[in-house]
């Protein structure tokens, strides 16, 4: 009796065990996790699968064979050999390698020729010339055949031609006393005064052969402050060279045929300087 009543209640129990999971319906998801703020989230990237390696099948019922290479006593095991990279990684390797163009060689500038040193200066007096103009327009001529020229005068040979240079006579003796006080204060010497004739109380300051040389003197007394003027000399007894340095690959009949001039001379250059 007892065990039928135990029996009828398990059944009952079973019964009611079944009808409550049957009517209890699916369990309610639960909530994801949110994260923490200002910490971010871990994302796992997909990672392309290695190939499988591949196989040899097997007979049935074949030994299987040791493929591990054998290693002598005491020496190193070789090193495993590194497993490829993805093909995508290398692409990126690539693209992201820097290419450089090789560089061009330097050429070397070839060696400019030296320039060729000047020669030796030359320099030549041309003339003679009958007067001052035809000698300046001689010079003219002359143009880029020479560096640097002057004119010149001389006395011809035989005539015997003076220049004077001479201020203008005082009114008495004392005045012409007391130019002279002050021409001998100004440092200029060689002078004198003209006692009689036409030029009496006259001061001379020099008697010159040239032309050239009494117009230096001239210019040393309008310097100083003095008046003079130039007396003597007489037409056609000076001519009148020009002396030149020659240019560069200039010669002297060159010059003197584009001066005009009938004869040509060597001159030191150190006069003409």
């Amino acid at each position: 009796m007892l065990t039928r009543a135990l029996i009828v209640v398990l059944a009952i129990l079973n019964v009611g065990v079944a009808l409550w999971w049957m009517l209890r319906g699916d369990p309610a998801p639960a909530p994801p996790a949110t994260p923490p703020t200002g910490v971010a989230q871990l994302q796992l990237l997909d990672t392309p699968k290695a190939p499988a390696p591949a196989t040899t099948p097997v007979a049935a019922g074949a030994p299987l064979a040791d493929t591990t290479p054998e290693v002598a006593p005491g020496s190193a095991r070789p090193p495993a050999s590194p497993a490829p990279a993805p093909a995508a990684a290398q692409t990126a390797a690539v693209a992201s390698a820097p290419t450089t163009a090789p560089a061009a060689p330097a050429t070397a500038p070839a060696p400019s020729a030296p320039a060729p040193a000047p020669g030796p200066l030359q320099c030549i007096s041309l003339g003679p010339f009958a007067d001052r103009d035809t000698a300046m327009a001689a010079q003219s001529k002359a143009g880029a055949l020479v560096q640097r020229s002057r004119l010149r005068e001389t006395a011809k040979p035989g005539a015997s031609s003076t220049y004077r240079v001479m201020m203008p006579a005082a009114a008495s003796r004392e005045e012409a006393q007391a130019t002279v006080k002050r021409i001998a204060a100004a440092g200029i010497s060689d002078y004198y005064i003209m006692a009689q004739g036409e030029d009496a109380n006259a001061i001379a300051l020099g008697q010159y052969r040239n032309r050239e040389g009494a117009e230096r003197r001239l210019a040393a007394l309008s310097a100083a402050g003095f008046s003079a003027r130039l007396v003597g000399g007489s037409e056609g007894s000076a001519q009148w060279w020009v002396d030149a340095a020659l240019a560069d690959q200039a010669t002297p009949s060159a010059a003197r045929q584009r001066s005009g001039a009938a004869q040509q001379r060597s001159l030191e250059c150190a006069g003409l300087r």
